[in-house]
């Protein structure tokens, strides 16, 4: 059974001191510092080659307040699930890449921020292939566009390939090509024990509430 969590990491003015060489109120790339979307594409432009040479995929990355520092919250999978050790592993292939990023261009997150990264929990929406293949047998909620107007189904997915999933529903099994189908929803099984060990990759430290969150 695969293990899931995450693994973080603070730096910033309580750790090096950061550098800037830019205008003011720029980086040394001559971004403007208060632009969370530049910021996100240009971790995105560090972080995602990073995972794909570890041989995972980058499902998801945002950058969020948390008080005074940032939070950027990497979400990463692979085929088979990712280990906590997997996730230790990546965490320090990333921070040391951000790392080299910064001493060469300066901040790409300005101030103290924190990093967490960590496999994706139960909630995550199925959109892609790659996440039904990932849960071939488990339960699953999902919007099936046709011809007569929209329908909910629940099935187990039996089956995934590039082009369509296969469902074992109450009224035998079918299948759906992935344009007819809405993000797929996994329902958890109470009476499964492995639920019980997936981790949630929304978990924040209780005393911080996270403001302007931005995907």
């Amino acid at each position: 059974m695969t293990q899931r969590g995450r693994a973080t990491r603070s730096t910033g003015p309580a750790g090096r001191p950061r550098r800037s060489d830019g205008p003011r109120g720029t980086d040394r790339a001559g971004a403007p510092r208060g632009d969370l979307a530049a910021r996100r594409a240009r971790l995105r432009e560090v972080i995602e080659p990073v995972i794909t040479a570890a041989g995972y995929d980058l499902e998801d990355l945002s950058v969020s307040r948390a008080g005074r520092r940032h939070v950027v919250r990497v979400i990463v999978d692979a085929d088979g699930g990712i280990t906590l050790d997997a996730v230790a592993d990546v965490s320090r292939a990333v921070s040391t890449a951000l790392d080299a990023a910064e001493e060469a261009e300066g901040d790409i997150v300005a101030g103290e921020y924190q990093l967490e990264v960590s496999s994706p929990g139960v909630d995550r929406p199925l959109t892609l292939p790659r996440h039904w293949r990932r849960n071939v047998g488990r339960l699953v909620k999902v919007t099936v566009r046709g011809d007569a107007g929209d329908r909910q189904l629940t099935g187990r997915i039996t089956a995934a390939d590039d082009e369509r999933v296969e469902l074992e529903t109450d009224a035998g099994a079918t299948a759906h090509p992935y344009p007819q189908l809405g993000p797929g929803r996994i329902q958890v099984e109470f009476t499964r024990l492995d639920e019980a060990d997936l981790g949630d990759d929304t978990d924040i430290d209780d005393d911080e509430d996270l403001e302007d969150e931005e995907r």
